[in-house]
């Protein structure tokens, strides 16, 4: 328990990245958007570089052991997947769209997961998923208020990629990469396409 607890404050610090950006320009530290993309690049960069450290040389540190679940230890880890995904929206999305995504990964998927009951089920029990829905609409109500169908299609898209286990074979699509891009391709789908 005490493991998953620390586990859901990691995963709620990435929500720090979002806030960086947004305090940029009171803070003057000159991070434009390309800036950031640039930052979340080399994050994301050295997320894949610590993973092949890790499986490839065998290179374990004890945050492994307490950050890292079980069926992560022979393959690439759900923080590697956590960075690449926020990478992936912030390099092909607008601020409006990606900032949303992103805190929907950060802080909406660990709680959900406070009512999730950890089952190997194929979808989540409604409570879940409807903490995931509302907890990423809030989210988006923000950057998005003015397009509510929006802020819709982009919970929704977080709440499939939280609630919906996508398997092949022994491979489990880890959430930690999908949460982020289906609530933004949502999100951007009703942006372009439903009159507002």
């Amino acid at each position: 328990m005490a493991d998953e607890l620390k586990r859901r404050v990691v995963h709620a610090s990435g929500a720090g990245l979002v806030a960086l950006y947004l305090l940029a320009d009171f803070l003057e530290l000159g991070l434009t958007w390309p800036r950031f993309q640039m930052l979340m690049i080399a994050l994301a960069l050295g997320a894949i570089g610590l993973e092949v450290l890790r499986l490839r040389v065998g290179l374990e540190w004890w945050i492994y052991e307490k950050l890292t679940r079980e069926y992560e230890r022979d393959q690439f880890a759900g923080y590697g997947w956590y960075m690449v995904s926020m990478t992936v929206v912030v390099l092909l999305f607008e601020p409006a769209v990606a900032l949303p995504a992103m805190l929907m990964l950060a802080l909406a998927d660990p709680i959900s997961g406070a009512f999730s009951d950890d089952s190997l089920r194929r979808v989540k029990r409604p409570p879940a998923l409807a903490t995931m829905f509302l907890a990423s609409a809030l989210l988006a109500l923000p950057f998005l208020y003015e397009r509510p169908e929006a802020i819709l299609a982009a919970a929704l898209g977080a709440t499939v990629a939280d609630g919906v286990k996508v398997t092949y074979g022994d491979f489990v699509l880890d959430d930690n990469l999908t949460i982020p891009i289906y609530a933004a391709a949502l999100a951007w789908l009703a942006l372009e396409f439903v009159p507002a």
